[in-house]
């Protein structure tokens, strides 16, 4: 049976995904270059990462105006926005995560994949941002969280290292909690809810579900990592110990879900 509503959205994902990439441009090609001509430098990272954070909160509304997808961020937005020096853990279930959440935290500072660096349509809008790579050695990669911490923005890292696969049990990384406990940053455990799931790992743009998905975040409980440090197990006990804090938290197993 024909399904007009099912042709609109996937009609409208292809368009969104569209929009987005030629959004990446225009802020690469005219946006930025505004910003490095009037904007002093001491202020220009701070400049664009509010812009990027702007045009991430269009691209989601537009993407709910379209009907792909019901947002609920309200809640979370209203506690993430005034986090300052905290690192951000989230589970990772679709490709718009990271855009979700820095279009709710204007101050956000994430780790990027190496392969967004070499994205035609993105690597203006990282370099601008000056987010972290995640291909530096580790002294260095820990030495820039540290400082964009120290500067009270909120780091953004997904434990998982890549996005979840359906069904299957979070596998997380120590990757965040040793940079939690080096750098002696407390975090906000976020669980993000797709249902349907949609921009999953290894699946098509263009796999799009039976009906609207929604999209929600929920924040849980602040994570101190004082209690952690307190250990004389040492770092690397205490590494594994908060990240299964971490997997406690965001599991959406553990929250309720189906």
């Amino acid at each position: 049976m024909f399904n007009i509503n099912y042709v609109w959205r996937l009609f409208a994902t292809g368009l969104c995904f569209f929009l987005f990439g030629i959004g990446g441009l225009i802020l690469t090609l005219v946006v930025f270059p505004l910003v490095n001509l009037f904007i002093p430098k001491e202020t220009r990272v701070k400049k664009a990462r509010k812009i990027i954070s702007r045009s991430f909160k269009f691209f989601i509304s537009t993407m709910q105006f379209v009907g792909i997808f019901n947002f609920d961020l309200n809640e979370a937005e209203n506690f993430l926005a005034v986090q300052k020096g905290k690192v951000i853990v989230a589970n990772h279930p679709s490709l718009i995560d990271v855009v979700v959440l820095i279009s709710i935290i204007p101050h956000a500072d994430c780790v990027v994949k190496k392969d967004l660096w070499q994205n035609f349509f993105l690597k203006g809008v990282v370099k601008a941002a000056d987010y972290i790579k995640n291909d530096e050695n580790p002294e260095e990669l820990l030495a820039a969280c540290q400082k964009s911490l120290n500067q009270g923005f909120s780091l953004i890292i997904f434990p998982e290292g890549t996005r979840t696969k359906p069904g299957m049990p979070l596998k997380l990384q120590r990757g965040a909690s040793n940079i939690a406990l080096r750098c002696k940053a407390d975090l906000v455990p976020v669980v993000i809810d797709c249902f349907p799931t949609t921009l999953t790992k290894n699946e098509p743009w263009y796999s799009i579900p039976d009906k609207k998905a929604e999209f929600s975040i929920k924040v849980k409980n602040l994570i101190s990592v004082t209690q952690f440090l307190a250990s004389d197990s040492g770092l690397s006990l205490a590494a594994r110990k908060l990240t299964e804090e971490i997997k406690k938290r965001i599991s959406r197993e553990s929250n309720g879900y189906a």
